[in-house]
Formats: C-alpha cells, sequence, structure tokens
C-alpha cells in the first residue's frame, strides 16, 4: 500500500490547530475552575458546601455567619485586630469557638442559644485580655463553623487543624455544640491533633475520657441526679420516662436512662409503666408517636412526665398532652436542658398548653443570688441588669443560659492558657490541656455558672444545676440550685 504523505503546509496548520484546541481546552479548565473557586468562597477560611451552600469554615469575626450574629462578631474582629496590633509587645494565641452558627429548624440549638453563647465567649475573651482577668498571651477568638447539624465538621476542623501554625497559633477550641455524633466526631479528631478542647453545652454523659477534652457543663447523669433529687425533695412518687430513640442523639439515649437510675430507689419512688419512645429521625412518624401518648398516660397516671428528647420536641408532646381525655387529671412534665434552645415564641406556645413544666437548665443569671457561694460573683455580675453584656448588647434576654455557657468554657480555656505559659514555658494545645486536670482548689476557674474543677475523665466536679419552671407567660423563672447530689453544692 502507498503511503500518504501529507503536504508540509497542510502538516503545519494541523498541528497549529491541535496545539490551539489543546491550549483553549486547558483554558476554559482553568476558567471553570476558578470561577468554581470563586463561587464557593464566602471570605478567606470560609467556603460555600452541602446541598444549602451554607458558608462554612473558620473566621476572625470579618465575616458573619448569620446577621443576627452581626454584633458579637464586630466585637470579636475589633478586639482580634487589637492584639494583632500588639503582637510586638505582647504574645497570642488563638481559641476557637466551635458551633453550628448557621441553625435551621434540624438543629437542636437555636439562633438565639448560639448567639448567647457566643456573646458569653467574647466576654471571657476581653476579661482575659483586659479586663478584670487580664493576663498573658493575650487570646484571639477564632469563630469556627461546622454547619447545620454539624453536617461539614470534616471542612471545619481540618481547617482549625491549620491553623495550630503561626500566624494563628490555635491551641484550644471551645463550645463544640450538642451531643451528637458529628460533634462527637469533631472532638476525637482534634484530639487526634492534640488540640485542648473545652465544651460548653455537651451533656451527654458518655462523651468522656477523650485525651485533651473538658466541660463545663454538667453531665446527663448531673442534670438526672438533680432533677431526682428536687423531685423527692417535693413528694413526687410516680414517674414515666418518654424518650427518644434516634440513632446518633447521644443527649436522649443517655438522658433518660440516666433519670430512670436517678429516680428508682425501690421504695416509694418508682416508673409506673416501660419507657415510652419515639423516634426522631424518622419524621413521617414521631408527631404520630408523641400524639398518641397521653392516652396512655392517662391509664397509668403518673405524678411526673419525665421526658428525655429535644426541646423542639417538647412542644409537639405538649400540644398532644393539653388535647388529653382525662381532663381532670394533672400532670407535670420535667425534661433536661435542651429545654433552653427553644425560641421565645416557641416557650410561649409550649406555655399555652397550660401544663406545668419543670426542666435543669445548664446555667441560669439568678443562681448567684440563690447560691453566692457556688457561683465567682465578678463573673455573674457581668450578667446581671447593667453588667457588660446588658451594656454591649441590650435587648437580648439570656435566660437560656446559652451566654453563661461560652463564657465560662472560653474562660477555662484562658485559665489553662496562663497557667500553662506559666508552669509549662510553652503554650500549645496538649500543654494547655494538662493544666485543666490542675485546675483545682485555688486554681478553679471562676465560672458565671458555678465554681469549676475537672475529673479525670474531663467531667467537671459536682457542677452546680439550676431547676427552672416555665410560667403561664413563657417566661423561665428559676426555682432553686441543685447539683448531682440533689441539693446545692455548698451544702454537700
Amino acid at each position: 500500500m502507498p503511503r500518504l504523505e501529507w503536504p508540509l503546509h497542510v502538516v503545519r496548520r494541523v498541528a497549529l490547530a491541535t496545539a490551539l484546541v489543546v491550549a483553549l481546552g486547558a483554558a476554559l479548565w482553568v476558567g471553570v475552575g476558578w470561577l468554581e473557586e470563586r463561587r464557593s468562597r464566602c471570605a478567606d477560611g470560609v467556603v460555600e458546601l452541602g446541598p444549602a451552600d451554607e458558608c462554612v469554615g473558620v473566621t476572625d469575626g470579618s465575616y458573619v455567619f448569620a446577621p443576627h450574629l452581626d454584633a458579637v462578631s464586630g466585637k470579636i474582629e475589633e478586639e482580634n485586630r487589637r492584639v494583632l496590633a500588639n503582637a510586638d509587645k505582647e504574645p497570642y494565641v488563638s481559641v476557637a469557638y466551635y458551633t453550628s452558627f448557621t441553625t435551621t429548624a434540624e438543629d437542636s440549638n437555636s439562633a438565639e442559644g448560639v448567639r448567647h453563647e457566643l456573646q458569653g465567649a467574647y466576654l471571657a475573651q476581653y476579661r482575659h485580655n483586659r479586663g478584670d482577668l487580664a493576663a498573658t498571651p493575650k487570646i484571639r477568638l477564632l469563630i469556627a463553623n461546622p454547619g447545620t447539624r454539624s453536617a461539614q465538621w470534616q471542612h471545619t476542623v481540618d481547617e482549625l487543624i491549620a491553623r495550630k501554625d503561626s500566624p494563628d497559633r490555635l491551641v484550644a477550641v471551645a463550645g463544640l455544640g450538642p451531643s451528637t455524633n458529628e460533634n462527637l466526631a469533631a472532638i476525637k479528631r482534634l484530639s487526634e491533633h492534640r488540640i485542648a478542647m473545652v465544651g460548653a453545652t455537651m451533656t451527654a454523659t458518655n462523651i468522656q475520657g477523650i485525651n485533651g477534652y473538658v466541660r463545663v457543663a454538667p453531665t446527663n447523669e448531673d442534670e438526672a441526679y438533680a432533677a431526682a433529687g428536687y423531685l423527692k425533695r417535693h413528694g413526687v412518687g410516680t414517674a414515666v420516662v418518654i424518650q427518644d430513640v434516634a440513632e446518633g442523639d447521644l443527649y436522649a439515649s443517655t438522658l433518660g436512662t440516666a433519670f430512670t437510675k436517678a429516680f428508682q430507689d425501690g421504695g416509694k419512688h418508682r416508673l409506673v409503666a416501660e419507657r415510652m419512645t419515639y423516634d426522631s429521625s424518622v419524621s413521617s412518624a414521631w408527631q404520630n408517636e408523641l400524639r398518641y401518648m397521653p392516652g396512655q398516660l392517662c391509664q397509668q397516671r403518673p405524678q411526673l412526665v419525665y421526658f428525655a428528647g429535644r426541646g423542639r420536641h417538647l412542644t409537639h408532646f405538649l400540644d398532644a398532652l393539653a388535647n388529653r381525655s382525662c381532663t381532670d387529671r394533672h400532670f407535670t412534665v420535667f425534661a433536661g436542658d435542651d429545654t433552653t434552645n427553644l425560641s421565645a415564641e416557641q416557650l410561649a406556645h409550649a406555655a399555652e398548653t397550660g401544663v406545668e413544666v419543670l426542666y435543669t437548665g445548664l446555667s441560669h443569671p439568678d443562681m448567684y443570688r440563690s447560691a453566692p457561694q457556688a457561683v465567682s460573683a465578678p463573673s455573674a455580675k457581668n450578667f446581671q441588669p447593667g453588667g457588660l453584656l446588658d451594656q454591649w448588647f441590650p435587648h437580648d434576654p439570656r435566660e437560656d443560659g446559652g451566654a453563661l455557657m461560652g463564657h465560662d468554657a472560653v474562660l477555662a480555656a484562658a485559665h489553662g492558657i496562663q497557667m500553662a505559659a506559666r508552669w509549662q514555658g510553652q503554650v500549645v494545645g496538649d500543654a494547655v490541656a494538662r493544666m485543666f486536670h490542675q485546675m483545682d482548689g485555688t486554681q478553679q476557674v471562676a465560672g458565671a455558672g458555678g465554681f469549676i474543677s475537672f475529673q479525670n475523665n474531663g467531667n467537671p466536679r459536682n457542677k452546680a444545676v439550676p431547676i427552672l419552671r416555665l410560667n403561664g407567660k413563657g417566661r423561665v423563672e428559676f426555682v432553686e440550685v441543685s447539683a448531682a447530689e440533689g441539693k446545692p453544692p455548698q451544702e454537700q
């Protein structure tokens, strides 16, 4: 077969055309990639991820994750800039506050709750940097958002890990969100990278014994014993437990078990029926499951219904209970701390049902008045009318206790940083974490929600627990201070 030979000018044209196609293809690919990067980037350290294109990641306050966070984010950004401006005179490290700041109806923590946590975190930063607890090194406070239900935790945690080195010098993460599998996974990964952690509102009893992790919140077991002690002193002898069995909700599963153990004593305090359950992970069924429970309660006639589920499910249960057939029967419902995540509108709606509701909170500003020996007065005064938070963020009621818990979590991290600088000579994550277990006696954290020291497993030692009541106007009333032994800490 004769060989086909192309003229030289044709060969050159074909080669040139081929090169142009390759170049245009490469340019188009780079251009699309550049546009995608531009589209997905919200700010330095913050990108769009997930089906709802949430902006997740880490910021110094210059980016605002939600409009209602604008005021507190601005305060944090201003303080962070001041710290950087003075870096040649005063050394600094960074602490991140991590929780879901872009909340939806699917989150157990509310928009108000996370705003209050961040306000309290800023107060602790201010007090440590240039307030009544001023110490070195100074703290830059970073804001870390893993998205709704912490679905993008892996991206945000990786961002935090990358900030261990200069210029951020991240040594600790506070907050850490509610008790879910996603947040537990985030804690374990941060632990692997030797970053110190202080949980603010995480209460599931089985999240403990993790290297570098402590918490300022009472455990569910602490809450259950505090509730049981209160109820027994007030003559409650019979109860029924209602529990969410959704897989991955560590809060509900450990709370129901803890109350069962705390309340029953083999004598006059007993459960009159097996635990009643619903599964909030089955969106098509859980409301119906709650709706049928009042009929059973009318037959069992307990003095108390203990609700071991999220606050947003509690409101549906109260609606069902208000429509019970045994209208002559009075029921009291007792719940856990997730009730504090209900918005003002949800609380008002719950009050309209006419059902008496009590619950254990994480903290409350009125604890100081009831048990002054269990709470640091200088810390608590910042949360009273006219205090610093009231001056900075007026007309924002903080009865949910979120601000106190955010403050105490960052304050514990700051205390660990100060101790590491003094005794270890270096401030890195594992050095700070070691200091958590030295915070006893005169080295306790002067918390606004109670003095804090930590057990070896990371849980707070004998943490004060407030008993709260929802009144008929939908407002939260402080009842008393209790603790794991069922009475105020100073009486034990």
